[in-house]
């Protein structure tokens, strides 16, 4: 045991860094006056001890086989690093200025990893999203966990560039390397799919000195050995919502989508209790305010979201509301008014649905099956329930008639869905849509990007390509020009109404310094205030119990509208 301390303890001291730290010492003897040639046998002395001292560590290694991670005797320090996200719908990077806040959600998949890993460890977690990653950052750690999506993969080869240059050991998992069909970065250790059983093996591993270079689970694991995230570790005030996550998989085959090749299609879900446990643990942390259960799909397991609600309501009463609850769920929770029922109870007030088209061919095309009957009715109901709808779609199907443009236009203003993500379509690695497009020899051999609001793609499209990117930055000029998103954002009021005021997580002065930059930035600077001032007034007049949640919407209509001029003119 004391034999690799010392190995360790030496080996922080043979580093460049410690050489270029005694340099310094000698230079500074140096200046204050001593010989040029007692300045060069200081150094000399300094060179030939170091030097020494490595043999010395590396005869000791030598002799004992090395563990990198000694928990009785040496704690681990950990640093886990989320890599930055491009300025994307989900980033909601121009929206957040007005309420004070850096980055939308913390990173979950990061927080859980390091409650997987022991309590005895240090670790430390850097968000990209919230501030730079600091070479003292780097110099702290031993190890550096980091996790990417696909759209943050440029963000996580610098990551492991950085590391790697001050030889850090560097450990990388997530939907990203999971998937990938590109190299990925030169990692010490990459963890294929979900983790909660491989990492524990990966920490005896480790202590043996036996540590693979990669691991991948056998089978999907029970989401019962999923542990509380970690959530002390992410600094909230910087947060404009915090995460939870209570099922992974989706039952459905949409033929564009990695999240059932990566997770499968038998949706798994924690316990009633786990959930109320991670609840309980924002509560006692101080959040209050949104809080995002960030299932693909919530209701894919319809029974046992059935048994969570009653017991999630009743938590909520006793709490006294101390969350809004956001989600995503496929379009068929419309045909569920008892579903629909129970999730108003229980707090919901946002939903994702994948619409993706109007058209129908182009569902069928999709195996978009759940997206049956008629679509506007779908999202009306959910709207009566009180929540509003958010929603993606998608252009560049096969099947898109040329007046598709016009009808995804027609349909998201008729529907009053005022967050409309609209992208190209994108095959993306390992998913039905990317082994079809090979067997057709369609796919232009690059990866995607990850962001399907960029003008590009990676296969050969049945439109003409020109047409395809022209209709789809039409598209975004127009539902997010100031009168036409207004509009929606007073329907989908008109139709969401709930008796009970939304929770929110601001004091007085952070609600007023929100209300001031938003007069500010929208009312007075920007361009298009006048459709800003009507769209208060109308609000006011009309609306005036959801005046903090038009704010809300007028901010983040200047986020998206902030993006269609960016991808709209490429």
């Amino acid at each position: 045991m004391r034999e690799r301390s010392i190995v360790r303890a030496l080996r922080r001291h043979s580093t460049p860094f410690a050489l270029s730290g005694v340099r310094n010492w000698c230079d500074t003897v140096a200046r204050r006056g001593r010989s040029e040639l007692l300045h060069k046998y200081y150094w000399r002395i300094f060179e030939l001890g170091l030097i020494w001292l490595k043999q010395v560590s590396l005869l000791l290694a030598s002799q004992a086989p090395e563990r990198a991670v000694d928990v009785e005797e040496d704690v681990m320090k950990v640093l886990l690093v989320n890599p930055e996200f491009p300025d994307t719908y989900w980033s909601f990077r121009h929206a957040l200025p007005f309420e004070g806040k850096r980055c939308a959600f913390p990173p979950l998949g990061l927080l859980t990893v390091s409650a997987l890993l022991p309590k005895s460890w240090e670790k430390r977690l850097v968000d990209l999203n919230v501030r730079p990653l600091k070479g003292s950052d780097i110099e702290w750690a031993d190890m550096v966990f980091a996790t990417a999506m696909l759209v943050q993969k440029e963000s996580l080869r610098e990551v492991v560039a950085r590391c790697k240059a001050r030889g850090k050991r560097v450990v990388l998992g997530g939907p990203y390397v999971t998937t990938t069909i590109e190299d990925l970065p030169d990692a010490d250790h990459l963890f294929l799919g979900e983790a909660e059983t491989t990492l524990p093996q990966f920490v005896k591993d480790l202590e043996r000195g036996e540590a693979k270079r990669s691991y991948k689970a056998a089978e999907r694991p029970p989401l019962s050995a999923t542990p509380i995230a970690d959530f002390h570790l992410a600094d909230m005030k910087y947060y404009s919502a915090m995460s939870v996550q209570y099922s992974r998989g989706c039952p459905f085959q949409c033929e564009f989508c990695d999240i059932i090749e990566i997770y499968g299609r038998v949706p798994r879900t924690k316990s009633n209790h786990q959930m109320l446990s991670e609840l309980d643990v924002l509560k006692n942390l101080g959040w209050r305010g949104t809080v995002f259960i960030v299932d693909d799909n919530f209701i894919g397991n319809k029974k046992n979201v059935r048994g969570l609600l009653p017991e999630l309501a009743a938590w909520q009463e006793r709490n006294g509301h101390p969350f809004s609850l956001l989600t995503e769920a496929s379009a068929n929770l419309a045909d569920d008014e008892d579903l629909l029922d129970s999730m108003r109870t229980a707090g919901f007030r946002r939903v994702f649905v994948g619409i993706e088209t109007p058209d129908a061919e182009s569902l069928k095309e999709a195996q978009k099956s759940q997206n049956r009957g008629n679509l506007l009715d779908a999202v009306k109901r959910i709207q009566s329930y009180g929540m509003e709808v958010m929603a993606g779609f998608i252009v560049g199907f096969d099947n898109d008639p040329e007046d598709i443009f016009e009808r995804q236009i027609n349909f998201i203003r008729e529907s009053a869905i005022p967050l409309a993500m609209v992208g190209l379509l994108n095959a993306l690695p390992d998913t039905q849509l990317w082994k079809r497009l090979e067997r057709e020899g369609r796919l232009l051999g690059i990866d995607a990007s990850g962001n399907n609001t960029l003008c590009t793609l990676n296969f050969v499209t049945k439109m003409d390509p020109a047409r395809l990117i022209a209709g789809y930055q039409s598209i975004m000029k127009t539902i997010y020009s100031p009168r036409e998103y207004y509009q929606r954002a007073l329907d989908s009021m008109k139709r969401t109404y709930q008796c009970d005021s939304e929770p929110q997580h601001y004091d007085v002065v952070n609600s007023i310094a929100s209300l001031m930059r938003i007069a500010v930035r929208l009312g007075v600077i920007d361009r298009e205030r006048r459709e800003f001032w009507r769209f208060v007034a109308r609000t006011v007049t009309k609306h005036h119990e959801k005046f903090a949640e038009s704010l809300r919407l007028a901010a983040m209509g200047y986020h998206f509208r902030k993006l269609s001029e960016v991808y709209g003119t490429n």
